[in-house]
């Protein structure tokens, strides 16, 4: 005997472009947005009956016409637009669950951009009808301190070779993810807030280890962003290590590197207030 267990469906991966006319200085917003829905879907799992399916094709055109009649302004604000419509207008539609990836473009003119070398910024929002959660977030923000870095007195064992150091460089690609307790005023502002409070922590922390800078991180997010309750951090150790110049008759003091990058050390966790409601439990 069988039961359907958890599922959803959606549209991933919905590539949209958003461009603004006002006068000569265009505005752009480059989006990744993916859509996913649930609710009683027991029969079209069994005999194949649609008529509680919102088509995944749907749900495409809804992102773009979206787009043009309510624009983008700050991609939390998108997703909980598109994720309450979808919850509230079909009544075969108990969940939504809306993904959001941003793309930074820099201006070159009023009408010229060059897309930027930067973090792509992030959001996952559900939506149950009832209850919306925001998790804002943002990737591949690559940092590097040069000094102010040890690494030591951990565990040795037969196949240990790793020496100790006290003083090495550190780089990491940040992955952060944030979860609101509400909705802030400004949503734009809060992601200014969160992504400094991060940059800040990693360069005026003194790190014996990059889970203290971790924690320091996540820490300065909380601090300064009154309406984060969570914050996950996923950091990649990119090791630099030092290259033997001493058969070329040369001197490395702490200034060429081989930057590698593969296998590195990976480095999870979350901070979160003691009183945080739903801590700890599973985002996706």
């Amino acid at each position: 005997m069988f039961t359907l267990g958890p599922n959803r469906y959606g549209k991933a991966e919905t590539r949209v472009v958003r461009v603004t006319r006002n006068g000569d200085a265009h505005q752009i917003k480059d989006l990744n947005v993916s859509t996913s829905l649930s609710g009683d879907m027991t029969d079209v799992h069994l005999t194949g009956d649609n008529a509680a399916v919102l088509p995944t094709d749907t749900q495409k055109n809804t992102v773009y016409a979206f787009a043009k009649k309510h624009g983008v302004a700050a991609i939390e604000e998108f997703a909980l637009l598109l994720a309450r419509h979808f919850v509230d207008s079909q009544p075969t539609i108990g969940h939504a669950r809306v993904e959001i990836e941003e793309y930074a473009w820099e201006r070159r003119g009023g009408h010229s951009f060059a897309r930027k070398g930067q973090e792509v910024r992030t959001c996952l929002v559900h939506y149950d009808g009832e209850r919306a959660t925001v998790v804002s977030g943002l990737t591949d923000l690559v940092v590097l301190n040069t000094t102010d870095s040890e690494f030591w007195g951990y565990l040795k064992d037969a196949y240990t070779t790793l020496p100790e150091t006290r003083d090495r460089v550190l780089a990491t690609a940040v992955t952060a993810r944030w979860r609101h307790d509400g909705e802030p005023g400004d949503w734009e502002a809060s992601y200014a807030t969160a992504r400094e409070a991060l940059l800040d922590a990693f360069a005026t922390t003194y790190s014996l280890s990059l889970q203290q800078t971790l924690y320091a991180m996540g820490a300065r997010v909380l601090t300064d962003c009154p309406d984060v309750c969570e914050v996950r951090l996923e950091l990649p150790n990119k090791h630099h290590f030092l290259v033997d110049l001493d058969p070329f008759g040369l001197d490395n003091d702490g200034e060429v590197y081989f930057a590698a990058d593969r296998p590195y050390g990976l480095i999870e966790g979350a901070v979160l207030r003691e009183d945080a409601p739903g801590a700890g439990k599973a985002w996706d």
